[in-house]
């Protein structure tokens, strides 16, 4: 009779305990951010491709732990694959709906509101969870400009960036989505989140696309006509 191998209790615990999920926030997404790292391009551009057109809906920020250089190699690659306009966010940029801004490989990005408007800042400051740009930085930026309209969404990567901000995020009222262990090449970044009882989803790719579809045709049908 085979037996299962010796595990640390530890690990053992973490093994055994069921992924608690959260209500969705009762308001449709105003704004879409993205964290990814290890395996990030490929998970990227086939969440974003597998998306229906109502993803032109948002404004997009996505950090992406990459340097410079390789950051526009990947916003290229997503572009041609999704139709949608990419760009490295400038300081300064307005947020606007329909495109897809990535944060700079050496540099944070944050979301602000001025007046009226949003708009995206770089932030120099030191690295969070050693990372520059830092998943953390986005979501809790986007916590304090969305509030529960804001929408976080984490693939798969190595370490815990995103944690700190998801928990920023859910706390105003937002939502946050992590892909599974399963379609991940590292379940780090999305695992510290769905252990932690801050994600309402816990899905492989095209469900975060369909998810997604659901929750934009849920926003326009509450867009003013």
């Amino acid at each position: 009779m085979q037996t299962a191998p010796d595990v640390p209790g530890e690990v053992t615990k973490a093994l055994a305990d069921p992924i608690v999920t959260r209500r969705f926030s009762p308001m449709p997404p105003a704004a879409l951010l993205i964290g990814a790292s290890t395996g990030g391009p490929q998970a990227l551009e086939q969440m974003l491709t597998t998306a229906s057109s109502w993803l032109r809906l948002l404004p997009i920020a996505v950090v992406l732990h990459a340097p410079p250089g390789f950051i526009e190699v990947v916003a290229a690659n997503i572009a041609r694959a999704s139709g949608m306009p990419t760009r490295i966010a400038c300081h300064g940029d307005k947020f606007l709906p329909g495109t897809i801004y990535f944060a700079p490989g050496d540099k944070h990005l944050r979301v602000m509101r001025a007046e009226r408007r949003v708009i995206l800042m770089h932030s120099d400051a030191k690295p969070e969870n050693f990372c520059k740009p830092a998943v953390d930085v986005l979501f809790s930026s986007a916590a304090r400009a969305f509030g529960p309209e804001a929408l976080g969404i984490v693939l798969t990567g190595m370490g815990r960036d995103g944690l700190a901000g998801s928990r920023m995020l859910v706390d105003a009222g937002g939502t946050v989505i992590v892909q599974d262990e399963a379609s991940s090449a590292v379940w780090g970044m999305p695992g510290s989140i769905a252990r932690a009882g801050l994600a309402s989803a816990v899905l492989p790719l095209t469900g975060i696309a369909s998810a997604l579809d659901g929750l934009l045709v849920a926003r326009q049908r509450r867009v003013p006509a």
